[in-house]
């Protein structure tokens, strides 16, 4: 899957965005409308905190560290005299389950209280009354569906195309 996004002038063309992709079949859960805070969206699908925020790679940066700082105590665990061999291997692998979890956990939290760094360039068009819409399309469709809403929205400025989405947002 890739995220499209299109930055859209008003709500008008916003709707007709939508409807052009559900028209191309993309699914409504794949579709998010982020707009100005107060901005009332009536029935678009508005964006969840998950994308309006850096969770997703807050948490697989933390994995990445909070595993590898557990194996690492792990080793250090190992290394010292008590430890025996037989035990060196439960100790190694609880301490990086452990780190993983609490960095996962850790990150997150300070993931969801920062906005999404991708967002962020669009934050000027926001907050001056522009839609941002992000689709979530695979990637052989992608030059189909940008090409599918230039036809028939030529005003609608199509701004970037992620190389990959997240699993689970």
């Amino acid at each position: 899957m890739r995220r499209i996004y299109f930055l859209v002038p008003d709500i008008s063309a916003t709707k007709r965005i939508v409807n052009e992709l559900l028209l191309a079949r993309i699914e409504e859960k794949h579709i998010h409308v982020i707009a100005k805070r107060g901005t009332p969206l009536e029935d678009l699908p508005e964006a969840s905190l998950l994308q309006k925020s850096d969770f997703v790679p807050a948490v697989q940066q933390g994995l990445a560290l909070g595993g590898s700082t557990g194996v690492l105590a792990g080793l250090v665990a190992v290394a010292l005299p008590p430890a025996s061999t037989v035990v060196a291997g439960g100790i190694l692998l609880a301490s990086a389950l452990a780190g993983a979890g609490v960095g996962a956990w850790v990150s997150g939290l300070v993931g969801m209280s920062i906005g999404n760094r991708r967002i962020k360039e669009f934050e000027d068009a926001i907050e001056a009354g522009h839609f941002l819409v992000l689709a979530d399309v695979s990637a052989d469709r992608v030059e189909e569906i940008e090409e599918r809403v230039k036809q028939h929205l030529p005003e609608v400025e199509i701004e970037s195309t992620e190389p990959k989405v997240p699993a689970f947002p």
